[in-house]
């Protein structure tokens, strides 16, 4: 093998750095700073399973074990497989690990709820008091705050068990949310020596991924924790701060890791071809001058921005760009209408995809709803499974004929057809007869082509009983029809008399909308369309990117690309903010295009939206990301 193609061995070293740092008689702890498609999985596998033939039947004997903290299930079940679901790695999301490090504390769970609910009590109290009009909007949605927090607290001694899901809906009045499992598991590790001897304990190594967007204050806990116990722990931070894309996220967390850390870095990126790595270089390079090199193999590569005047025809415009792509890189599969598959789309937030796509109206207000929008847009929210797992594919199956899968739903899902119920109940055939009436009357909802209200379909639902509803679409449900409100019926369904006024606003205003919204927001989540957001694709990669830029469309105020060009003058809180070193909105922007740019394998094509084309393309050039030959103006 010549040595134009034997460079990919350049980062082997960094796995023999690693490997070190988990030796259980003397461990270390280490951030490894692993940029775009840099290989990380693959060295965190490597090291593992060397690790697992060296210390596993000792972890087995102790009954210890380690702990690989990842972002999403798809990567903990990617990491499982890969390590041969050997028990003695525990590979979870950092809210399932959380929970799972807190959940037997219920008396100091509680403790810590009447504090802080006691200090959000105090704090709206303290706002209100200084309204000079309690009758508009914002003081009466605080006033619906104060009492919604005073009736939890007073709930709070009636409570012997919580309970969490870190995949649904956690809304019942024994359940703790999202947040609030992720600050009790930072409180108790930073402060209570108990659990942080428990801790080490049973995981004496704990790596985390994408530690740069794990949240701050539960980084800081495992900081404390990693200084009181050296000797006993190993701590494995792997992530690149350029990809920080929430901002609950640490700040500058490679410069405040303690100084006896081992930091390896990756410098390859195996993913994409020159030409696209050189742009995300260039993009990073006046912020921490951290660069990466190609796989000698690689081509060249292509890269183009088309500038585009605000107001044309973006279907077109977007065609047109892929055609003219097409042309460039004389690859065919670029040429093509709007809707090919064969090119990612990236665009800047979630609602421009929703509007995009024609979910927007099912989608937004479970969006702003803080209690919702975690479960939205993961799939994991219980209400939207409702629609997403159970009622689309019947719905996909009847439009095809295909009785076999409508019934293996029904039986999967429906009460009539639990297994508990059919042995206690000696009239199985009046169920199965029950079910399949209920099931026809579901159907009609959609005869001669219709599209239904969601609002329809649970109410219809509701009243054959054909299956059981979530506790926030039963809660809706119950209360729409007068003459079903006593009617409690439906079994194996645990019904909460109080849900968060918030979380049902927003389910009203999503379920008067079309059951068609539920086709488009499926196909998002599901990763069967062509549109992504920023967000929603690290650590995945694609032959063929166009990397929206508009902040007309997006709405967004965290981020703006008209600034990060020069198109839009800087606000007074960014000024403020550069003068202060504090992050700023071009700060952010960078960094949300940055992980955009590197998805790209072959070609990318970034496409920005301005009311000002000739700044933008100055200003692409003078920052050296862009030569004049690759920027493309359309007017």
């Amino acid at each position: 093998m010549s040595a134009e193609k034997s460079n990919h061995n350049t980062d082997d070293h960094v796995d023999t750095e690693i490997y070190n740092c988990l030796k259980l008689e003397n461990p270390k702890s280490f951030f490894l700073f692993a940029g775009a498609g840099s290989g990380k999985t693959r060295s965190l596998v490597k090291v593992l399973t060397d690790f697992k033939t060296e210390y596993g039947k000792q972890l087995r004997l102790n009954r210890k074990k380690v702990a690989i903290i990842t972002y999403t299930n798809a990567a903990c079940d990617e990491i499982i497989h890969r390590l041969k679901y050997d028990p003695i790695f525990t590979v979870t999301t950092i809210h399932s690990y959380a929970w799972e490090l807190i959940k037997n504390f219920n008396h100091d769970i509680k403790l810590w709820l009447k504090n802080n609910l006691a200090n959000e009590i105090y704090k709206l109290e303290e706002e209100q008091s200084k309204s000079k009009n309690l009758l508009n909007k914002t003081s009466i949605d605080r006033t619906r705050k104060i009492e919604s927090k005073n009736k939890r607290l007073d709930n709070l001694n009636n409570i012997q068990q919580f309970t969490y899901n870190p995949n649904g809906d956690n809304i019942s009045k024994d359940s703790l949310n999202h947040s609030e499992v992720i600050s009790i598991a930072a409180n108790f590790i930073q402060n209570k020596p108990l659990m942080q001897d428990l801790l080490v304990c049973k995981f004496p190594i704990v790596l985390i991924d994408e530690s740069q967007d794990t949240k701050k204050d539960l980084i800081n806990a495992f900081f404390e924790l990693q200084k009181n116990k050296k000797e006993s722990f190993s701590l494995g931070l792997f992530g690149d701060t350029m990809q920080r894309i929430y901002v609950d996220g640490k700040e500058n967390l490679e410069l405040e890791l303690p100084k006896d850390w081992i930091k390896p870095v990756k410098k390859m990126n195996h993913r994409s071809n020159k030409r696209i790595i050189s742009l995300i270089n260039s993009i990073r390079q006046s912020v921490d001058k951290q660069k990466q090199e190609p796989r000698n193999e690689k081509e060249e590569g292509f890269v183009r921005l088309f500038i585009c005047k605000r107001g044309l025809d973006k279907q077109k415009t977007e065609v047109n760009v892929s055609q003219r792509m097409s042309e460039i890189t004389g690859d065919f599969l670029w040429n093509n209408d709007i809707n090919n598959a064969n090119i990612k789309t990236l665009i800047l937030e979630h609602h421009m995809a929703a509007r995009r796509m024609g979910f927007l109206e099912f989608f937004e207000p479970l969006y702003k709803e803080d209690k919702l929008s975690t479960g939205v847009l993961d799939g994991t929210l219980a209400g939207a499974n409702f629609f997403t797992k159970i009622i689309l594919p019947i719905v996909n199956a009847n439009e095809v004929g295909d009785k076999f899968a409508i019934a293996r739903i029904v039986k999967k899902y429906s009460a009539y057809l639990n297994k508990n119920e059919i042995l206690k109940n000696a009239q199985q055939i009046e169920n199965i007869r029950k079910a399949n009436m209920a099931l026809l009357d579901l159907l009609v909802l959609w005869d001669d082509n219709a599209d239904p209200l969601l609002i329809d379909v649970i109410k219809n639902v509701y009243k054959t009983e054909l299956f059981p509803l979530p506790d926030s679409l039963l809660t809706i449900a119950k209360r729409t029809k007068s003459d079903l409100l006593e009617a409690n019926k439906l079994e194996n369904i645990e019904v909460e008399d109080e849900v968060s006024d918030d979380v049902i606003d927003a389910w009203d205003l999503a379920l008067a909308n079309s059951f068609s919204q539920i086709k488009h927001y499926n196909d998002y989540i599901s990763e069967d369309s062509k549109f992504g957001t920023h967000q929603g694709v690290k650590g995945l990669e694609y032959e063929r990117v166009m990397v929206i830029l508009d902040d007309e469309e997006s709405k967004g105020f965290l981020f703006s690309y008209d600034k990060l060009f020069g198109s839009k003058d800087l606000s007074p809180t960014d000024r403020k903010n550069i003068e202060e070193g504090k992050e700023t909105a071009n700060d952010r922007t960078r960094r949300l295009f940055y992980v955009a740019c590197s998805r790209a394998k072959e070609s990318l094509a970034i496409v920005a939206y301005t009311d000002n084309p000739e700044i933008v393309s100055k200003s692409a050039i003078e920052f050296g990301w862009f030569k004049k030959e690759e920027i493309v103006i359309i007017q």
